[in-house]
């Protein structure tokens, strides 16, 4: 087993749309970055790289590179599943948390795992995703941004060995 964390910090800004979880929200604000700025997904897929001893995601996904320019984070997060794979690895759980002061996200929590479980190959129960406000204080209550933290435990997937009679 191995165990990864992350967390991705994001500007709110005006003219950009708002994607968490691979969802895109109704709000007057959206997250400002490189690629579609999903904060929960960019901390998920940092995690698994992390838990891989693999760097960040940067290291894999540079900002300096114009093909990942505005490209989805789903996208990005099924790149991650293949090199998560590819060292004989699969998701044991993920546990996230998103701290924004609005929008109320209760209602696209649901959604969000099933996109996270169907692009990494995992059940929805081993997906989750809470939320939290900032209570006004600091750049989250201040609606200036968004933070969203994962944590991931990696299984190795078993060698199957086949003895012949």
């Amino acid at each position: 087993m191995r165990i990864g964390q992350a967390i991705d910090i994001h500007q709110l800004v005006e003219n950009r749309d708002l994607i968490l979880g691979g969802v895109k929200i109704e709000y007057e604000k959206g997250l400002l970055g490189h690629s579609d700025a999903d904060v929960l997904l960019h901390a998920v897929a940092e995690a698994i790289i992390g838990a891989l001893g693999l760097g960040d995601l940067g290291t894999h996904f540079p900002d300096t590179d114009d093909k990942y320019k505005d490209i989805s984070s789903m996208v990005l997060l099924a790149e991650v599943e293949k090199l998560m794979s590819s060292h004989n690895y699969k998701i044991g759980n993920i546990d996230s948390t998103i701290l924004i002061e609005a929008p109320k996200l209760a209602e696209y929590k649901q959604q969000m795992e099933q996109n996270i479980a169907d692009v990494l190959k995992c059940d929805v129960s081993q997906v989750n995703v809470k939320a939290t406000r900032g209570e006004k204080l600091g750049f989250v209550g201040k609606k200036k941004g968004v933070v969203a933290l994962a944590s991931v435990l990696l299984i190795e997937k078993r060698k199957v060995e086949y003895v012949h009679l």
